[in-house]
């Protein structure tokens, strides 16, 4: 089976948080970066990605989205701080060419 991600990305000042899932993050976190789609992460400026985790199979990563989206502001930050507590862009070096 193929890898899947839940990913969290926030804005430059981090007051917007976007969780979402993908079977390819590096394509995804580009599509954000670049805005190839109009939407919310557009709109707010959501292009750091400040987490994510893989998953299997994509029904669990899926399931874990669903978590992480019903689940509040605080309990989204406690998983960012555990994994990248200076809330740095964890694509900022990925070559997206």
């Amino acid at each position: 089976m193929r890898t899947s991600h839940v990913y969290i990305l926030t804005n430059k000042n981090h007051t917007v948080l976007y969780v979402g899932v993908t079977s390819n993050l590096v394509k995804r976190i580009e599509q954000h970066k670049t805005k190839f789609y109009k939407g919310f992460t557009s709109r707010y400026g959501c292009d750091n990605l400040v987490y994510y985790r893989a998953f299997g199979d994509i029904r669990d990563a899926i399931q874990y989205e669903k978590k992480l989206k019903a689940g509040n502001r605080a309990n989204k930050e406690k998983l960012i701080n555990e994994m990248n507590p200076e809330w740095k862009d964890l694509a900022a070096e990925w070559d997206f060419k």
